[in-house]
């Protein structure tokens, strides 16, 4: 497979590798099409069921946006007790927190911890530091590829942008994989320093016309667009996200090597995580010190989202591996298992051509029923999820898994 995705193909033991190492938990009922794995991580195994049904929880919600079901259900609800909720689910325009805006962070923080769980496998296996290394260095470079060409190609020609996530995700994961080894404490340090070295750049580089750090257009971020670029995003994003956001990769690569230690108290340690973080991130934008803007990544969104993954992780990490809730994970984990699959798919193929296709067939066969058009947008939308549903349980059952 070219271009640095390929299928794994099914080994002796059952031992598969995906964009998170080896295979997935025993669904209850079909065992023959998948191999065993212990359902809580100790020294010496390599999978938490935990992290696999978050990561395949918030590719369930990014696969659901890709069809524009939320923008055809706020379209729906207004006028009605849902339109406040269905704000949620779209991004906050400015100065603010909603729930949509943890996405991305969950995203990759979930990449930090699986990297934990695959480096520390790879040392396990022999690999030297330079080999991890030549691995780290591939990965980065078609995390970047693949985010640069979502952006490129336009109806008007080729366009060159960097603020897609798998571009940030190319930077974090090298940072983080740099400084790997030190130790937590450490990792804190440096992380701190990351943020006030965001602070210093937005507050302290006078460029004319860019010298107001948290305003949209006129700040930091948008001059470095210009510069990289030499444009501007309408929207407010910037590509130097990539710097604050390390924080929410690093802090997950953390967080994989405390789970896969020995240590006591890893509820306690995450939950008491989250609560300071949460308490920083919003003390910050409460006194008045830098307000939490996701679209340019300010510290205090940083922290307050870095405190909300903390606490869902630790969520899913009692619910899961510490209760040993009886669920069955196979809706979740055939998303997890093929993320950056589904992700580049629904990006690149569905919004330039497959969600048009099924809308047409979709929206005719409906439009035959005088069905209203909102629901039969709505049903377009399911339909759309439907099939990549369909289409990602296919590889899941061939165990073909994608990786980069």
């Amino acid at each position: 497979m070219p271009l640095g995705c390929f299928p794994l193909k099914h080994r002796k033991k059952n031992y598969m590798e995906s964009v998170i190492p080896n295979q997935p938990a025993p669904v209850p009922g079909d065992e023959k099409r998948t191999a065993p794995m212990p359902a809580v991580a100790t020294k010496g195994s390599q999978r938490l069921l935990s992290l696999d049904l978050m990561r395949g929880f918030i590719m369930v919600l990014l696969t659901l946006e890709s069809t524009r079901l939320f923008d055809h259900l706020s379209t729906a609800s207004q006028g009605t007790v849902f339109e406040n909720l269905m704000l949620q689910f779209d991004h906050h325009p400015w100065h603010g927190l909603r729930f949509w805006d943890l996405i991305q962070p969950g995203f990759m923080f979930i990449a930090g911890v699986a990297m934990a769980f695959s480096l520390t496998r790879q040392k396990q296996d022999g690999f030297t530091w330079s080999q991890r290394c030549r691995k780290v260095l591939k990965r980065s470079f078609w995390l970047f590829f693949w985010g640069v060409l979502d952006y490129a190609v336009r109806r008007t020609g080729l366009s060159f942008e960097l603020w897609d996530v798998l571009t940030q995700l190319a930077f974090t994961t090298l940072v983080t994989f740099l400084v790997f080894e030190w130790r937590p404490v450490y990792h804190i340090v440096f992380c701190i320093g990351i943020l006030l070295l965001t602070e210093l750049l937005y507050r302290g580089v006078h460029v004319p016309g860019f010298s107001e750090p948290f305003t949209d257009q006129h700040n930091f971020g948008n001059y470095m667009d210009l510069i990289l670029m030499n444009k501007i995003n309408k929207k407010g994003w910037v590509a130097i996200n990539c710097l604050p956001t390390t924080v929410h990769t690093l802090i997950g690569a953390t967080v994989g090597k405390l789970l896969l230690s020995d240590a006591r108290h890893k509820l306690k340690t995450l939950l008491t995580g989250g609560i300071i973080s949460l308490v920083l991130g919003f003390g910050i934008d409460a006194l008045g010190i830098t307000p939490i803007i996701k679209r340019i990544a300010t510290s205090s969104f940083v922290l307050a989202s870095l405190g909300w993954c903390l606490l869902t992780l630790t969520f899913f990490y009692w619910f899961i591996d510490i209760r040993k809730t009886k669920i069955n994970p196979r809706f979740f984990l055939v998303f997890a298992m093929n993320s950056i699959f589904i992700y580049l798919f629904f990006e690149i193929v569905g919004g330039r051509w497959f969600n048009d296709y099924v809308g047409a067939i979709t929206g005719g066969l409906l439009s035959l029923l005088n069905m209203n058009t909102t629901l039969q947008l709505i049903c377009t939308s399911l339909s759309i999820f439907a099939l990549e549903y369909l289409m990602l349980d296919f590889l899941y059952r061939k165990k073909v898994f994608f990786k980069l």
